[in-house]
């Protein structure tokens, strides 16, 4: 809930209800007004600025020393300072506690599979990762008409749930001698029409390419951020990269922004994916369940 604002800020007003977005967009660069990309020139991903862009300080400080910002949004803490063009006004009406997976898990996988991926109705597309993004990404795919969508996942406990996404198929890589890639080949009699990777694994992310059939047709697309100073080192040729500035593998990561007006019909689309609800003081069980699979990784 908007507290205060700053000096010439005019989209939002205290009182308001927004979503944080930490791919912000001041809706003026060229990326902004493509529909073919999100990655603003001002407010794309930059996990090193820590600061405000207006003067290059941090908002954040304790016994005198600085706090720095996370990817422009810090919402680890219970009141935190954001550009304008990182957040996005919605319906007072939507539950705070509900429609904040918006912000990220399921923009990120549904604007992978549909805006990015766009998988043609009958075809067959393989998710890399059910976890929250891979989870829309699945129901982007159905509801673009796929006919096969494979979840590929090391956690055999999400399938069941991943059918309700639309997953008609899984795959375990553990359960196989032979790589992903192959195994898909092999179902799929060459390889998938489309693949959205959704781990930020250099290695999924390799493999997400490979299953890919090979007569010119697919689409990859990368629906999860590399760790920092990772590099595509296999078959450059066929891995086109593409980097920001600090090394991140950005690739056709783009995600939808959802209307600013999402409420009654869209929250309750999204409780199916809130599995538990912790608060602030106990953030750390949060990624204890998230590291064990007991949980959606957001």
């Amino acid at each position: 809930i908007i507290e205060s604002v700053g000096e010439g800020v005019t989209d939002v007003a205290p009182g308001d209800h927004v979503l944080p977005v930490f791919t912000g967009e001041c809706k003026e660069c060229p990326h902004c007004k493509s529909a073919e990309s999100n990655m603003c020139d001002l407010l794309r991903i930059n996990t090193d600025r820590g600061v405000m862009i207006g003067d290059g300080k941090s908002r954040f400080s304790i016994n005198g020393k600085p706090i720095y910002h996370f990817v422009g949004t810090s919402t680890f803490s219970e009141y935190t300072v954001m550009h304008v063009g990182c957040v996005a006004k919605i319906n007072p009406e939507a539950p705070l506690d509900k429609v904040c997976v918006l912000s990220c898990g399921i923009s990120t996988g549904l604007g992978a599979s549909i805006n990015v991926a766009k998988p043609p109705k009958g075809s067959t597309v393989a998710i890399f990762g059910l976890g929250a993004v891979g989870l829309e990404a699945a129901e982007g795919a159905r509801i673009a008409g796929a006919s096969r969508i494979i979840g590929v996942d090391l956690n055999p406990s999400r399938f069941e749930e991943a059918k309700k996404f639309g997953c008609t198929e899984f795959v375990n890589p553990k359960d196989h001698n032979k790589p992903v890639q192959e195994v898909l080949a092999d179902m799929t009699n060459g390889g998938v029409d489309r693949s959205v990777e959704c781990t930020g694994n250099i290695n999924a992310m390799i493999q997400a390419f490979e299953c890919v059939h090979d007569v010119g047709l697919g689409c990859r697309c990368a629906g999860g951020c590399a760790t920092q100073g990772c590099r595509v080192q296999d078959s450059p040729n066929e891995l086109p990269e593409r980097e920001d500035p600090e090394g991140n593998l950005l690739w056709q990561l783009q995600a939808t922004h959802w209307p600013a007006q999402c409420g009654g019909a869209v929250y309750e689309e999204v409780e199916k994916f809130i599995t538990h609800s912790v608060p602030f003081s106990e953030i750390n069980k949060a990624f204890d369940l998230m590291a064990k699979g007991g949980g959606h990784p957001l």
